[in-house]
């Protein structure tokens, strides 16, 4: 019996790798960002709504799919595949709200959550700054997926990090300080064999792999949570008057943005097909999402699309190993 396959039951991690600044908005808030991203209410954590990546999923593969269209069809491409296009529909649920009570989806997606946070750093340019907390996390949710465990997390304290002794982030004579926004950190530890997963299973190119491998510094819970809440990029926006060019009194406000190379991941879970006259096994349902997200790659997710936001490389992995 496949690993990942079991009671009708499969499932994937699914890794976002942000190429540009990410804004998953929360709407209006009263304090002095007027448009802050969404967080975890209980870790303030950067989040991305489950049914949010739902939706972004779904156009990707109605994209995918729209090219089976038959010609004779009097729809849009994009409206026939939505409703009529048999994997998506059993993968995704009913595409209009008169058949919403027909069946439900085959897949489930999780909150993305938060792997590694890029930070600023005196030397190397910047790190990709995780912690305890987010591994052992990770870690269970991998579990969860029945996949293989990660290897132990380096344990730290406050102004402590584990990294590569060989990290281009490191400096001082002897090599053992890191310098990250303000703060400065003693090397307390290795996190190769970490670093090494992370960066064969969670992103694609090459280059940024071997990156990951000698930037990544596993910081203590405490010190990840100021950075991932106050080292965001927020931004001042303003409305123009659109005859005078000027700008509109009263719309200057505050947006904060996830920094590009912010990487997340959300656990993938299919069930068997509910589609009456479409029965699927939930092993063939998460292949039709894995062939999906191959053939494209790249989704936008967030706001200000406009603008070039939010364009997040996914990468996909399960039993069968990483995979785009």
């Amino acid at each position: 019996m496949s690993n990942a396959a079991v009671n009708g039951r499969a499932a994937a991690v699914l890794f976002l790798h942000a190429q540009t600044s990410l804004h998953p908005g929360s709407g209006t808030a009263l304090g002095t960002v007027d448009l802050p991203v969404q967080r975890e209410r209980h870790t303030q954590w950067p989040t991305v709504a489950g049914s949010a990546l739902k939706g972004v999923l779904r156009d990707l593969c109605r994209e995918v799919a729209k090219a089976e269209c038959p010609p004779e069809q009097k729809q849009s491409p994009r409206r026939w595949a939505n409703e009529h296009h048999t994997r998506l529909v059993a993968a995704f649920g009913p595409g209009t709200p008169e058949e919403s009570s027909e069946h439900a989806g085959a897949v489930a997606l999780t909150d993305a959550r938060i792997l590694a946070f890029p930070v600023r750093s005196l030397r190397g340019v910047f790190a990709w700054v995780t912690c305890p907390a987010v591994l052992e996390r990770l870690n269970r949710d991998l579990s969860l997926a029945r996949l293989g465990p990660l290897s132990a997390s380096p344990q730290v304290n406050d102004n402590q990090v584990a990294c590569a002794a060989d990290s281009p982030l490191l400096v001082g004579q002897n090599r053992d300080q890191m310098v990250l926004e303000e703060f400065e950190f003693t090397r307390v530890a290795d996190c190769d064999p970490l670093a090494d997963w992370i960066a064969q299973n969670a992103v694609e190119d090459e280059n940024t792999r071997q990156r990951l491998r000698s930037h990544l510094a596993v910081l203590s819970d405490n010190d990840f949570c100021h950075f991932v809440r106050h080292a965001t990029e927020v931004v001042a926006r303003i409305a123009l008057d659109y005859e005078h060019k000027t700008v509109k009194e009263g719309a200057l406000f505050y947006q904060e943005f996830l920094p590009a190379e912010t990487i997340f991941y959300t656990l993938v879970l299919a069930s068997d097909s509910r589609k009456p006259d479409a029965r699927f096994s939930a092993s063939e349902i998460l292949a039709y999402l894995r062939d999906c997200i191959t053939s494209t790659g790249v989704v936008q997710i967030g706001g200000d699309e406009t603008i070039g936001k939010g364009l997040c490389k996914l990468w996909w992995y399960d039993e069968n190993g990483r995979t785009r």
